[in-house]
């Protein structure tokens, strides 16, 4: 029997004002009376948690927060709340205080993005809080959104307002996807040509790089711009501020053209190549020389001084073997190490990275395809070509982050009538469907499951040109990921989100975000 207020098994929720948090809390219960939050509230915190009631004074009008003593918000640590891990929190509304506590800042954070959302929209003062008491966790330690800046770069300025949606959501991965074959977008101190040429194409294709096409049209305009060192510098430390651990992306030795337009030595024809101004997959992938090797270790060292994330993506997936058939010095090597097919040598190419990244006390995490030829120890697979590899991977004692593009591609279309969309890269992916997905496949028993550390959204961007347009294809659907990686599996039916998610509607446009309606 469930209480009043409360939500129960079924997952169905009073109508009341803890309606209002997406992603919906583990327990939360509606109490008599309500909060008034005014000038006169006065912000108590203990001084390790000043800079999180700065971020909360932050969130409201300048006159909403003052320093009165009609009533208080207190936020403070506490240890017993061990069992509501780092990132849960526990919130008590009383008439005349607002109880705050977690076991950690990180805790803290998470539970004053709920108080916010207790709260109007637009904020006048007085504003109520209805009394309650939630408990809050979230279900996956994973909770992420990839976003590709390698085949449209975006602005500095999008990547912080990206960062801020991914904290209003609860979601705690910014998996930032920075080399291509179109374009290398982070400035590499020790070889500067990878943002003098790499970062720069002649001009884009228009349109679908489809094989049956007669011609191709380009654009006729360049592109392209990448982040300073500094810049990324600021961005993770604000990142980080906000929850959000930043996983860069170097892409090896495939999706690689742009490097080797910069240093032809990387590749395996001794070509110049100019940076790629198609879609798809090129044949030029990295050959498999000492000195690349260690060029590419080179590369990680400066992102690793730049990124403190433990995992460190490199990439792996659709690198074409041909050149490497082809090439007497790929196969010398095959025969040196004793190898008898090409995946067996991309296996050996990521080993090497793997090993680099472990002895500087970091995770490697790639792409599906780095299971062909034999899984690196220490490797970390995102599933993205269905769950298959992802069930693999955890049967053989490895973490994996679930990626599969019919749930949670969001460069698909979000209607059947596709003359109604923007122009997108095909397929079909509406909010419900994102919103049923289950990251813990059936076919994984406990321990297995175990592995599975989470999830996240791809935003790939051949046909995402701008924010406005990234932001179309993000949200809603990244809002309904969000409750599907922190809320309790019961408590998720699609006919309860919805009408929550109109509201939360309201705070995106309040944001600025370009959004897609609900009815279209």
């Amino acid at each position: 029997m469930s209480v009043p207020g409360t939500i129960s098994a079924s997952g169905t929720m009073s109508v009341s004002g803890i309606d209002r948090i997406l992603p919906r809390p583990m327990r939360a219960v509606l109490r008599e009376g309500a909060f008034l939050l005014s000038s006169k509230t006065q912000v108590a915190a203990d001084d390790a948690l000043q800079p999180r009631a700065d971020q909360f004074r932050q969130m409201l009008p300048a006159m909403m927060i003052g320093g009165g003593d009609a009533n208080r918000i207190e936020m403070r640590i506490d240890g017993d709340l061990a069992s509501l891990g780092d990132e849960g929190y526990r919130l008590e509304v009383t008439p005349q205080r607002v109880e705050l506590t977690a076991c950690s800042s990180r805790g803290i954070l998470w539970g004053l993005v709920s108080l916010r959302q207790l709260l109007p929209t637009s904020l006048t003062s007085p504003a109520s809080i209805l009394c309650c008491t939630i408990e809050d966790k979230p279900r996956f330690d994973w909770r992420g959104l990839m976003l590709d800046c390698g085949r449209h770069f975006m602005p500095i300025e999008f990547i912080y307002k990206w960062i801020d949606l991914l904290a209003m959501h609860k979601m705690n991965v910014f998996h930032w996807h920075l080399t291509e074959d179109q374009g290398w977008r982070i400035e590499i101190k020790k070889y500067p040509k990878l943002t003098e040429v790499g970062a720069w194409r002649k001009d884009t294709l228009v349109g679908h790089a489809l094989p049956f096409r007669d011609h191709y049209e380009y654009d006729g305009k360049p592109h392209g711009g990448f982040y300073t060192q500094d810049q990324v510098r600021s961005v993770v430390k604000y990142a980080a501020d906000r929850n959000v651990t930043i996983v860069p992306e170097i892409e090896m030795p495939g999706h690689s053209q742009a490097a080797i337009a910069a240093y032809p030595e990387l590749g395996n024809t001794g070509q110049q190549l100019d940076v790629w101004n198609h879609w798809g997959v090129t044949p030029n992938i990295l050959n498999v020389e000492e000195t690349t090797i260690r060029f590419y270790q080179d590369v990680l060292t400066e992102i690793m001084e730049l990124f403190p994330s433990p995992f460190i993506h490199i990439g792996g997936d659709e690198a074409p073997k041909e050149q490497w058939k082809a090439s007497p010095r790929a196969q010398a090597r095959m025969k040196e190490l004793g190898l008898h097919e090409e995946d067996q040598l991309q296996s050996w190419f990521i080993r090497r990275m793997d090993e680099f990244l472990t002895s500087n006390g970091r995770r490697l995490v790639g792409w599906d395809e780095i299971l062909e030829g034999g899984l690196a120890p220490g490797a970390t697979v995102m599933s993205w070509r269905g769950e298959e590899g992802g069930i693999a991977a955890a049967r053989s004692g490895h973490d994996v982050v679930m990626a599969p593009q019919k749930r949670v591609y969001f460069d698909h279309y979000q209607s059947e009538d596709q003359s109604r969309e923007p122009f997108a890269i095909g397929g079909f992916n509406p909010i419900e469907n994102v919103y049923a997905y289950e990251p813990v496949p059936e076919a994984l028993n406990e321990t297995e499951a175990k592995h599975v550390l989470g999830a996240q959204g791809q935003l790939w961007t051949e046909y995402m040109p701008n924010p406005s347009h990234v932001e179309y294809m993000a949200y809603p659907r990244a809002c309904a990921l969000a409750e599907v990686l922190w809320s309790p599996k019961q408590q998720r039916p699609f006919d309860s989100f919805r009408p929550r998610l109109a509201l939360h509607l309201e705070r995106l446009k309040a944001a600025g975000v370009n959004y897609r309606p609900l009815e279209m």
